[in-house]
């Protein structure tokens, strides 16, 4: 057994040496194949062309990613073809937009002699895309109006404005592309920073795009003057007679019962008014509801100062005889 080791291991280094003389072999053939090869003419191949879509940028404004590439079909020497496959030394074809928000589209046909001088060193065939599409809109400036974000909880419970809200300046002027302008429908929120408001309000406030509407569009104002005054509403309770209108004789409410409990907000300036006000419970029979024979009660005064009201019992069933 140690004679056969002793055997093979005689042969085992020329056999390496060979295998690497053929591999050596084979490269070098190939290589000298590929050189071969390269140094050909008439070869046809589709590669991707660089653009770069140019147009007034004081005027217009992309608002997609422009295109940046174009495929084309070109003809010629190996070597070039290589080059242009690996994007080496391959200058963008600039191409100008005259009226690119009118005229959304390129029809590639148009740039066809441009792009055959471009790519010189090899001949054009055709470009494969007959059209190239994209997004520019035409800037311009617009007047928007500020509006409050108003949040269900801006005020604290039982707190409402007590006063229209005012905004200094109510109008800035927006500029953008048109199309991104238009989402806006005319108004940009302001946000007040607060929630559960209880006193006057006055604060210079940030005006702020959102992240998207950002890179798009700028305003002639950073900032705005909000300011409202708030008032709170106290609950109050009270038990009221109730009074009848317009009940013909033959009808009646199925109880017993001639008082009910009134809870309302008031006012805080006002509250001292309650006893002037002669509130009354009342039961209209011209508001009667007709399908089941029933009717509520309502209060015989509608002033802006009082809210939430609600009776108890709140209706009564109608008797007739």
């Amino acid at each position: 057994m140690s004679t056969l080791r002793k055997y093979f291991r005689k042969f085992k280094p020329d056999k390496t040496s060979n295998l690497k003389v053929v591999v050596l072999c084979v490269v070098t053939a190939t290589t000298f194949w590929l050189l071969n090869a390269l140094n050909k003419d008439n070869y046809t191949t589709v590669v991707n062309q660089p653009i770069s879509l140019q147009f007034d940028p004081a005027e217009y404004m992309a608002v997609k990613e422009l295109p940046k590439e174009v495929k084309i079909q070109i003809n010629g020497n190996g070597w070039d073809l290589l080059k242009k496959h690996l994007k080496i030394s391959q200058a963008p074809l600039e191409i100008l937009l005259e009226d690119p928000s009118n005229l959304p589209y390129l029809v590639t046909d148009d740039i066809s002699r441009q792009m055959a001088e471009h790519v010189s060193t090899t001949d054009l065939v055709e470009i494969v895309q007959d059209t190239l599409f994209f997004s520019v809109d035409k800037i311009v400036s617009k007047k928007i109006q500020i509006v409050p974000d108003t949040l269900q909880n801006t005020l604290a419970e039982n707190y409402y404005f007590a006063s229209p809200i005012s905004i200094d300046p109510e109008f800035v002027s927006v500029t953008g592309p048109i199309s991104i302008i238009e989402q806006l429908e005319g108004k940009l929120q302001v946000k007040l920073g607060e929630k559960g408001i209880k006193n006057h309000y006055s604060k210079l406030l940030p005006l702020e795009l959102d992240k998207t509407n950002k890179q798009y569009l700028t305003l002639d104002e950073e900032t705005v003057q909000v300011s409202f005054q708030v008032v709170a509403f106290l609950e109050k309770t009270l038990t009221l007679d109730l009074k009848k209108l317009y009940f013909p004789g033959n009808v009646a409410i199925d109880s017993d019962i001639t008082r009910v409990s009134l809870t309302f907000l008031i006012d805080e300036r006002k509250q001292d008014d309650i006893p002037s006000l002669n509130l009354a419970a009342v039961l209209n029979y011209n508001n009667r509801n007709r399908e089941d024979s029933s009717i509520s009660v309502s209060l015989n005064a509608n002033n802006s100062f009082i809210k939430d009201i609600s009776f108890s019992p709140d209706s009564f069933d109608l008797i007739y005889e």
